[in-house]
């Protein structure tokens, strides 16, 4: 069997969003899926993306996908890379497809000369957190996620 990562292209938004899917089901957040095929060749694959995206092939089948964007650190005053989304499709999982979208981030932020990489992973979702570990990283207990959504950030743009 063959792994093969690539760039995604304009032509890859449908799967991208069937992978978007596969992860908010995984996650247990599909009501939170607003992404269509056109909001993802606008905003990720257009001529200003704000995200990238690999996508993972086994043996011709796609198989997952990272998605990340950069974003800066003042206290390094560097760049840095904040992997968004790391997805292998179930039946696919234990051959290596997630580290090796993982370590192709990790590969990304080096050439770009970040100064970190940053990602969350839920609470309950302990694959994740021991396959980090494994990789070297660190979980930031005392760092606390704020987010503004929908009408809040409504409200806060307005203002």
């Amino acid at each position: 069997m063959s792994l093969k990562i690539r760039k995604a292209g304009v032509e890859d938004a449908s799967s991208i969003l069937d992978l978007i899917r596969g992860i908010a089901e995984y996650e247990n957040l599909t009501h939170q899926v607003e992404a269509t095929e056109e909001l993802i060749r606008q905003n990720m694959l257009g001529h200003t993306p704000y995200a990238h995206c690999k996508l993972a092939y086994w043996s011709g089948q796609l198989a997952g996908y990272a998605v990340y964007y950069f974003n800066f650190s003042t206290f390094l005053a560097k760049p840095g890379l904040y992997l968004e989304d790391l997805f292998v499709i179930p039946q696919l999982r234990g051959k290596g497809i997630g580290k090796a979208l993982f370590l192709s981030a990790a590969r990304e932020a080096r050439a770009k000369d970040c100064g970190r990489m940053d990602w969350i992973a839920l609470d309950w979702n302990t694959p994740a957190h021991e396959f980090y570990f494994s990789q070297g990283a660190k979980m930031l207990e005392e760092w606390k996620l704020f987010r503004a959504t929908g009408e809040a950030l409504r409200k806060l743009g307005s203002q």
